[in-house]
């Protein structure tokens, strides 16, 4: 099992996104303590209400994510994640082909379909096309960082005998896709990578627009039918599954290790392949406190 950092996010209007530390620090502070990622989240235009209510700003991931690569040389480069229907799907593949090529290979494409109304009334994209329009994403994506020749007849576009490059380092950059519903579960074992559930309580579900997984036994459930679904598909690669940690206390990692020690043993028997942890901190000295604690008590 490996894990992630997710840099902080700074909940409501009144901190400033940047709060938890110096990006280029607090990645290199993950790297140093023995983190195999970093990730970051995505809201281009937040809606005040749901940021009064406790919602969070954000870095555009793609540029933070690039600033990151140039500051380290391990580390995984994760979306966590970006909405695919936001974009033209030709602009989001080489957003993620530019910060693969210039990492050496270290871009994680996590995407969402999205929840957010006034975000997508904000951007100009209708919401009840965004799946189809996540979908049209998936079949540009590969076409896209082939660096061949192709065509495409979009919804709201047509590309004719284009090419793109620069071709990315990996072949294909690994897409990972969140949600808990079938469909994002079907989407993984036809087409993807990766699977990034959603955890947190029924709650954050409910916001999100998907169904709560509520017990291990239920993602691990989840994650046996996915893979036996990607079999069906005639599929023999690995997919990972990317699960957010929220077991209490985890905030000190020091304290009552051997507890976080069998959840994660737990959650490694259920099938999940990479852990996502935040220190949900709000100045540097915190933050770098966590990474390092986290880092010598469970990856050293």
């Amino acid at each position: 099992m490996r894990f992630i950092f997710h840099y902080p996010e700074a909940n409501g209007p009144d901190g400033d996104v940047l709060d938890a530390g110096p990006l280029r620090e607090v990645a290199v502070a993950v790297e140093r303590s023995g983190f195999d990622g970093l990730s970051l989240s995505e809201h281009p235009v937040p809606g005040a209400r749901w940021m009064a209510s406790g919602g969070h700003q954000t870095l555009d991931p793609f540029v933070a994510l690039g600033y990151a690569a140039a500051a380290t040389e391990r580390i995984r480069l994760l979306t966590y994640l970006a909405v695919a229907p936001y974009r033209n799907p030709f602009l989001l593949a080489k957003a993620a082909a530019t910060l693969d090529r210039l990492s050496g290979g270290r871009m994680t494409l996590g995407l969402g379909t999205g929840y957010q109304k006034s975000e997508f009334y904000a951007l100009g994209v209708d919401m009840d096309e965004r799946n189809a329009l996540f979908d049209e994403a998936l079949d540009v994506l590969p076409l896209h960082w082939s660096g061949e020749p192709f065509s495409y007849q979009g919804r709201h576009f047509s590309a004719r005998d284009v090419i793109a490059r620069p071709r990315p380092v990996q072949d294909p950059i690994p897409i990972w896709v969140g949600g808990n519903s079938r469909l994002s579960r079907r989407r993984v074992a036809e087409r993807a990578q990766g699977w990034m559930p959603m955890s947190g309580g029924a709650q954050l579900s409910a916001t999100a627009r998907t169904p709560a997984l509520s017990s291990v036994g239920d993602l691990a459930d989840a994650i046996a039918e996915l893979r036996e679904a990607a079999a069906a598909a005639g599929r023999s690669d690995r997919i990972d599954v990317l699960y957010s940690y929220h077991g209490d206390g985890i905030q000190s990692p020091a304290v009552e290790p051997d507890r976080h020690r069998e959840a994660f043993a737990e959650l490694d028997k259920a099938g999940v392949t990479w852990v996502v942890v935040s220190s949900r901190t709000s100045d540097p000295s915190a933050t770098f406190e966590f990474i390092e604690a986290f880092g010598s008590t469970y990856l050293s």
